[in-house]
């Protein structure tokens, strides 16, 4: 049952949709994971440190390359948006001057995508990245909000109820102190509504933050 609260002059629909994540389900990457949220679901795969091309070649950290494929089709203007994002969100995370004139390549393929697909990538690479185990500064994690047109805030919306809300947020958030690393906006808002979806998106990492450490407590350790 959906949870309304009532903060101020704004109400929000305070749940997340119920999780879901598998480890090192591919044998070619250095690292991967599937990541779930409701009905959409997104596969994300680690290769390197590699050896890099002269031309993408850093000389002081890692290059690091985004690719994301819809489910059917050919990568379009969509994808390559939430490639920066998550390009941007990766690179503030990760320890990439420990490995300079290196590459480091984040392949995503959308399963389905049933609303907060960039969030879902966001975890998805997230997790990927751990199973890799590359260094990084902070975990992050990925929340979507929508205002629809009453007003209300609903987290993590399905494709339906983005599709009828007149703004929707994502936004990368770090397991330091929630602070934001990266967001995407589209539609009309005020600015007390962005800040008070960005409230309501840094309570809800904290679900997804604990959902991390419960999925690598049970990956490796034994009672």
């Amino acid at each position: 049952m959906m949870q309304v609260t009532q903060s101020g002059s704004f109400q929000h629909a305070a749940v997340l949709r119920e999780f879901g994540c598998e480890h090192s389900l591919l044998s070619r990457p250095d690292g991967s994971a599937s990541f779930v949220q409701g009905d959409t679901t997104v596969l994300a795969g680690v290769y390197g440190p590699a050896e890099v091309m002269v031309s993408k070649e850093s000389f002081d950290r890692a290059t690091l390359e985004v690719t994301l494929k819809p489910k059917v089709g050919m990568p379009g203007v969509a994808e390559r948006s939430k490639e920066q994002c998550i390009r941007q969100t990766c690179e503030a995370a990760l320890l990439t001057r420990l490995h300079p004139r290196t590459s480091i390549t984040l392949s995503l393929q959308t399963v389905h995508d049933d609303g907060a697909l960039l969030a879902c990538c966001l975890n998805a690479a997230c997790m990927a990245l751990m199973d890799a185990g590359l260094p990084m500064h902070c975990l992050f994690c990925g929340v979507c909000c929508a205002i629809d047109q009453q007003g209300t805030i609903k987290l993590d919306p399905t494709a339906r109820e983005e599709k009828e809300s007149r703004a929707v947020m994502t936004f990368a958030l770090d397991s330091t102190d929630c602070r934001v690393m990266m967001s995407s906006t589209k539609g009309s808002y005020t600015a007390a509504e962005l800040q008070q979806c960005i409230a309501v998106c840094q309570r809800a990492s904290e679900s997804i933050f604990q959902f991390y450490r419960d999925s690598v407590s049970r990956r490796y350790c034994k009672a």
